[in-house]
């Protein structure tokens, strides 16, 4: 399970929780300009640079969430038993699963242009490899501009504009949308000291938020990050903005031993993201490692044809005063 969100504050911020049980053997990418991304019939040989975290996969980068050099920035998460993928079929324009991300990144500036884009394909159900079969996905793709919700399900590709900045998992992105309608009088601020006329006495502060919810489902998370996203304020410094931005997604965060699986293992926030968008930096922490990590896009070689990938500071980084 995992949780996607935006934040805008001077510059604009987009990153996410991988929530699972086990780690891929992820790494901080690089892809630069003229890095050859595989699509049916070629290569996209040249387009833009881009940086997020990745798997990869005889030398090819199987993104789980990105930023390009011009702000566009994606996520993609699970959406399991919803995501359906048709196969390719003769004169229809597709785009392997796999390769969605590096494609809209590569090709796509702006929201806009993303949203074109995808209405002239379908994205298509080709395995990146016998072993690796096409994740069940959904994506948040996002710029200053606003964000819109992908998805691939059996009555087609849909495409829904996202006014709240944030995506969890299940159930389709129009339901957990819909769910906000139960949570309407949630504020940050005390509720009247009354009941019909009534005085009552508040046990504490925060009884504005009272009935927000705070279990680990994903129409759960959805409500809650969209509540705290709705509600963060900072000052627009970056390392303001860094620290607020990891504050939001740590009130959506998966502690293990509170998600048990069938196997008996337990799901956890395996890492998260913070892309400045406008700056091009990908920021990060694991589960065991709390220190935030930045990589700089443009501290790389961006005209290369080689990927630059960097392996996770999964270790507690402490600083000792004394």
């Amino acid at each position: 399970m995992c949780t996607a969100a935006t934040y805008c504050n001077g510059d604009f911020y987009f990153g996410r929780n991988l929530d699972y049980e086990f780690s891929y053997g992820e790494h901080v990418t690089i892809t630069p300009r003229n890095y050859p991304i595989r699509l049916h019939g070629g290569a996209l040989d040249r387009h833009y640079a881009m940086i997020g975290m990745a798997h990869i996969q005889n030398d090819y980068p199987l993104y789980y969430d990105a930023v390009n050099e011009k702000g566009l920035c994606i996520a993609g998460l699970n959406f399991v038993g919803n995501a359906v993928y048709p196969p390719v079929t003769q004169g229809v324009a597709s785009v392997p699963q796999y390769a969605l991300i590096p494609w809209l990144l590569g090709t796509c500036a702006t929201v806009a242009e993303a949203r074109n884009a995808l209405a002239r394909v379908v994205v298509d159900n080709t395995p990146f490899a016998p072993e690796l079969p096409c994740a069940q996905l959904h994506w948040l793709v996002a710029d200053r501009s606003g964000c819109i919700v992908v998805e691939a399900t059996a009555d087609g590709l849909h495409v829904y504009d996202d006014p709240v900045g944030v995506l969890t998992n299940n159930p389709p992105f129009p339901q957990q949308l819909a769910a906000l309608r139960n949570y309407t009088r949630l504020s940050p601020s005390q509720p009247p000291a009354d009941f019909g006329g009534v005085p009552v006495t508040l046990d504490s502060r925060g009884m504005g938020a009272l009935g927000l919810p705070g279990d680990l489902s994903s129409p759960s998370r959805f409500v809650r990050a969209a509540f705290v996203r709705a509600n963060a304020r900072s000052a627009q410094t970056e390392d303001a903005s860094v620290s607020q931005f990891f504050h939001i997604l740590t009130s959506v965060e998966q502690q293990r031993g509170c998600c048990e699986l069938d196997d008996g293992q337990y799901e956890i926030t395996l890492y998260s993201s913070c892309c400045n968008a406008d700056r091009g930096i990908y920021y990060y922490t694991t589960y065991d490692n709390r220190q935030i990590t930045g990589v700089k896009l443009h501290s790389a070689d961006l005209d290369s044809a080689q990927l630059t990938a960097y392996p996770l500071v999964d270790t507690q980084q402490i600083r000792w005063e004394n």
